[in-house]
C-alpha cells in the first residue's frame, strides 16, 4: 500500500537515461510491440483471419523500426546493447501482460493497438528532444512520425486485408460469439429464475401471509437456482466443439441472471405490508416477462408476438399455479 505513495527507487526516471540507454529502450520497446502484435494475430487467426493478417503486417513494421534502431546503436555505441526495458523506467507507458490480453474482443484489441501507437509517438517525441546527435535525433523524429502514422497504416492494411464484406462478416462473427457466450445462457437463466421461482414465492406469500418468510423462501429459491444453473451451464459444455466460448463465462452469465430473475420478485417482500409487497412483486413479474420477450426478439430473432405468447402466457400460468397452491 505504501508503494502507492512512495514509488520504488528501483526504477529510473526517463530524464536520467543516457542517449545509449534511450536507444536501447527504444529497441526493446519495438521488440515488445512486435511480439504483442503477433500475439494479437495468433489470438484472432481462428475467427478473424483477415484482421490477424493486419497485425502480422504491423509487427513487420515494428521489426523494421527495431532494425533501424539497432543499426543506429551499432554506428554510435557498438554491438553491445544495454539491457533496459520499459518496466525499468518510471512514468513509461505500460503494456498489458499476455494473460490480461487473452480474452479481449476484436474492438478492444484495435483500441489497445491505437493506444500503443499513441504512446510510442509520445516516447519518440520526448526521446528526440533529449538527443544531441543529429542523425539519432532525425531517426527518432522519423520514428515518431511513423508511429503517428500507424493509424493510417492500420487503416490501409485493413482495407487491403479486411474489405467491407469481410469486416461485416467479422462483425457478425463477433455478435454471434457474444450471443452464444453471454446472451443465450444469460437469457436461459433469466427465464428459469423468473418463471421457476414464481410458484414457490407466491405460494409461500398466500399460504403464510408473512412477507419476511416469503422473502426468505424467494431468496433461497433464487440463490439456489442460480448456483444450480451456473454449474450446469459450465459443466455440460466446455465450448471447444460447440464454439460457445468459455464455460466459466457462460456459467457466470447463466447463474447471475437466474438469481436476478428470482430476486426481482422476491425483494418486494422486504416491504412489511403484504398487499403492497404482493402488488409490487406482480408488477415486477410483468416487467420481467416482457423484458425476456424483448431480449428473445432482439438477440434470438424470435418473432415478438410468439416470444410474448410463450413467456408471458407460461409465466402467468406458473404465477396462477403458485397463488392457487398458496390458497389451497
Amino acid at each position: 500500500m505504501l508503494g502507492r505513495f512512495f514509488p520504488s527507487s528501483s526504477k529510473r526516471s526517463f530524464a536520467s537515461l543516457s542517449e545509449q540507454e534511450i536507444l536501447a529502450l527504444a529497441i526493446s520497446s519495438e521488440e515488445d510491440d512486435a511480439r504483442i502484435y503477433l500475439a494479437y494475430a495468433d489470438q484472432l487467426r481462428a475467427q478473424y483471419p483477415q484482421s490477424a493478417k493486419v497485425f502480422e503486417d504491423m509487427a513487420e513494421v515494428e521489426h523494421s523500426h527495431r532494425n533501424m534502431l539497432i543499426e543506429m546503436h551499432r554506428q554510435r555505441f557498438g554491438e553491445r546493447i544495454p539491457l533496459i526495458r520499459r518496466e525499468y523506467v518510471s512514468d513509461f507507458y505500460s503494456r498489458k501482460p499476455d494473460w490480461l490480453r487473452a480474452n479481449q474482443t476484436l474492438e478492444q484489441i484495435r483500441d489497445e493497438a491505437e493506444a500503443m501507437e499513441q504512446s510510442a509517438y509520445r516516447f519518440y517525441t520526448e526521446a528526440a528532444k533529449r538527443t544531441s546527435d543529429a542523425e539519432t535525433r532525425r531517426l527518432l523524429g522519423d520514428l515518431a512520425l511513423a508511429e503517428q502514422g500507424h493509424e493510417e497504416i492500420a487503416r490501409m492494411l485493413g482495407e487491403k486485408h479486411v474489405p467491407a464484406d469481410v469486416a461485416h462478416e467479422e462483425a457478425q462473427t463477433a455478435r454471434r460469439q457474444f450471443i452464444l457466450t453471454y446472451v443465450q445462457p444469460g437469457l436461459a437463466g433469466l427465464m428459469d429464475g423468473s418463471v421457476s421461482t414464481l410458484a414457490p414465492i407466491f405460494a409461500a406469500a398466500f399460504a403464510t401471509g408473512d412477507t419476511w418468510q416469503t422473502f426468505l423462501v424467494g431468496l433461497s429459491a433464487s440463490v439456489g437456482a442460480g448456483i444450480s444453473m451456473g454449474f450446469t451451464e459450465a459443466a455440460h459444455d466446455d465450448g471447444k466443439l460447440s464454439g460457445r466460448g468459455s464455460p466459466v463465462k457462460r456459467g457466470l452469465a447463466s447463474g447471475v441472471m437466474t438469481a436476478l430473475g428470482g430476486l426481482g420478485h422476491a425483494l418486494p417482500y422486504l416491504i412489511p405490508h403484504f398487499w403492497t409487497a404482493t402488488i409490487t412483486a406482480s408488477v415486477i413479474v410483468f416487467i420481467e416477462l416482457w423484458a425476456i420477450a424483448f431480449i428473445q426478439n432482439k438477440y434470438m430473432e424470435t418473432p415478438f408476438l410468439r416470444a410474448a405468447m410463450q413467456v408471458v402466457l407460461g409465466g402467468s400460468l406458473v404465477l396462477a399455479a403458485g397463488i392457487l397452491i398458496g390458497n389451497g
